[in-house]
Parts: structure tokens; C-alpha cells; sequence
């Protein structure tokens, strides 16, 4: 039996001779076979490498979000921490203050909150003993004594550290490079690179080196009474440690040293370890201003 076959024609185009080519028809079949398993091939391989592609691009979405995440429970937990700062402070000068004027709270009632009874104090007092508290706070301070430097008023800070304009409060900001709420430890007072910075109260120099955590070139003086001052982020130090510097005394000068954006003095007052308001020592703190030269006649 013959084979069946396909017959191919080919002409030249100069000779004008023609030429016959027998195709078994089941090389054709081969070849459409060939054909169709590569095209087969060359689907799965595309369809392979484009879920490849989407599983990539969900994994760097999913590493993003992971990351964001990270990066705000960081923040918050960093809120949460200055917060509870916050707290010790506040429950550090209630122990102090009603040591020092016999303020005694208790509640009275049956021991089962469901039970009928009285809470005391009530809200308007509390309202009441809380604004005391902070009237009496402010008493406390300014009649401590510390027997080491003498009066009070010399070992508590009482003098602008640095002439300039008051940029950043103690307060909940925005971080400048973070864009995220954090809590402002102590007062920016913007001055020019070089600015003479004063020590605000006497005291000694327990630390005056770079330091990490954003301060740069950082002074700490202690007042004595738990009182420290801070100032941070210095172009130069003046003092050592273990030095005796009383109110007054230049101990550096204005820089942009840590994590900063501009040139200023960071300046904190702590109490205890617990962050203050500096603004209560600044509100009625005097600027240190140079005595002028005896004349030479």
C-alpha cells in the first residue's frame, strides 16, 4: 500500500524549472505536534513566571506593611513609655507634696463597689485637691533647701540657659523626622551656632561627652535634691566631669550635634529622673547678661 503524501511545488525564478517534493503526511502531523506541544510549553512557562511575579510583588507589599506596622507599634510604644514618665513624675510630686503639707486620701464605703454607699472624695473634690496639689507643688520647689550649695534659689534653676527665641515646648509633637506623635522632654531655644549657653542653677558636672540617643554633645549638671539640668545637642564643651559650676558659669556653646535640624539648645529639667516642665523654672527666670569692663581711668 502506497503512503500518503503531500506534493510541494517549487518553481525557480530564473530556470523556470519546476521541482516536486513529496511530504509524508505523517511528517506534517509531526511537525503540527511539535508545533502545538510548543506552544503548550511556552504558555505554562509564561503563566508560571507571571504568578512568580504576582507572588513577588505580594511579598513586598506584605514586607512594607510589616515593616509600617513595626514601625508604629515602635512609636508607640515609645509614647507609652514617656507617658508612664509622665505618671512617675506626677505621682513622685503628689508623694512630696503630701509628705510635706499632711494631705491624707482614703475611701470610705463599703468594700463592695456594687453596695450602696459614698466614694470620697467625690469628682469636684478631687478636682479641688488636684488644683491645690499644683498650687502647692509650685510652694514645695521654691522652698526647698539644699545644704551642699546653699539657698535654694541657687541650686534650682532659675536663669535662661542661652539667649534666643523659644521654639519647641514639653509637649506632644510631631518628630521632625519621623512625622509621628512623640513626647518633647524638655524646651528648643533657637540660638546661633556658637552661642554662649549658661549654667542655670550651681551644681556639679556629672556628665559632659557625645552621647547617643539624639542628644549629640550633652551636659548634665546636678543640682542637688534629685534636680538635673540637660542641655544637648552642642558644638562645643566647656566643663568636665566632676566639675563644680555655679549659676551663671558658660559651660558650652550652641551647636546641632545628634538629631537635629537646626541649631539649638535642648534644654530639660528633670527631677528625680522624671521629666519637667522647664517652662515653671523659665516663666520668671532672669537671661545672664556679661557685667561691662571697669573702665582703664
Amino acid at each position: 500500500m502506497k503512503q500518503e503524501y503531500f506534493v510541494l511545488v517549487l518553481a525557480h525564478s530564473l530556470r523556470g524549472r519546476l521541482r516536486r517534493v513529496h511530504i509524508p503526511h505523517s511528517a506534517v502531523y509531526a511537525v503540527l505536534g511539535l508545533a502545538l506541544l510548543g506552544c503548550f510549553s511556552a504558555f505554562g512557562f509564561i503563566a508560571s513566571y507571571g504568578r512568580m511575579v504576582l507572588k513577588v510583588a505580594n511579598y513586598n507589599n506584605l514586607k512594607s506593611e510589616v515593616d509600617n506596622l513595626r514601625s508604629r507599634y515602635q512609636n508607640l510604644q515609645k509614647v507609652v513609655n514617656e507617658t508612664n514618665t509622665q505618671m512617675a513624675s506626677l505621682q513622685l510630686y503628689a508623694k512630696e507634696v503630701s509628705v510635706a503639707y499632711g494631705i491624707k486620701q482614703r475611701l470610705e464605703g463599703p468594700t463592695d463597689v456594687a453596695a450602696e454607699g459614698k466614694l470620697v472624695p467625690s469628682f469636684a473634690e478631687s478636682l479641688a485637691d488636684f488644683n491645690y496639689l499644683r498650687s502647692a507643688q509650685v510652694l514645695a520647689l521654691s522652698s526647698r533647701r539644699v545644704g551642699r550649695f546653699g539657698p535654694a534659689v541657687k541650686s534650682l534653676p532659675s536663669l535662661w540657659p542661652v539667649e534666643g527665641r523659644l521654639l519647641s515646648g514639653f509637649a506632644i509633637r510631631t518628630d521632625p523626622f519621623s512625622g509621628e506623635g512623640a513626647f518633647h522632654k524638655g524646651v528648643d531655644i533657637g540660638a546661633p551656632t556658637g552661642t554662649p549657653v549658661h549654667c542655670a542653677a550651681d551644681g556639679i558636672v556629672v556628665t559632659a561627652q557625645p552621647v547617643s540617643g539624639g542628644y549629640g554633645r550633652l551636659i548634665v549638671i546636678d543640682h542637688g535634691g534629685g534636680v538635673q539640668t540637660y542641655y544637648a545637642h552642642l558644638s562645643k564643651i566647656l566643663v568636665y566631669t566632676g566639675q563644680e559650676v555655679h549659676r551663671g558659669d558658660m559651660v558650652g556653646l550652641v551647636g546641632s550635634t545628634g538629631r537635629t535640624t537646626a541649631p539649638h539648645l535642648h534644654y530639660e529639667v528633670r527631677v528625680g529622673g522624671a521629666p519637667m516642665n522647664p517652662y515653671r523654672y523659665l516663666a520668671n527666670a532672669g537671661v545672664y547678661r556679661q557685667a561691662p569692663k571697669d573702665l582703664p581711668f
